[in-house]
């Protein structure tokens, strides 16, 4: 993909962190690869990320790290 279906801006490809939640919890993935738009910001994941995602959260996989997160009520 080299164009945002949305605004039209460039898309490149990069290393993101993403941050998925699934039945309850949130998973914070570091270097998914990804499209993302120079211009709007939205980013776009392929099937093989999508799916290297989803076995690690349906999985029992040991992380590499744990980070604490304040919760916040508005």
């Amino acid at each position: 993909m080299t164009q945002c279906p949305f605004c039209k801006g460039h898309v490149e490809t990069r290393q993101v962190e993403h941050v998925h939640k699934w039945q309850g919890h949130m998973y914070i993935l570091c270097n998914v690869p990804a499209d993302v738009c120079t211009q709007c910001g939205e980013v776009f994941f392929g099937p093989e990320a999508l799916q290297a995602m989803d076995a690690v959260v349906t999985q029992d996989v040991e992380p590499q790290s744990r980070r604490s997160l304040p919760v916040y009520s508005l």
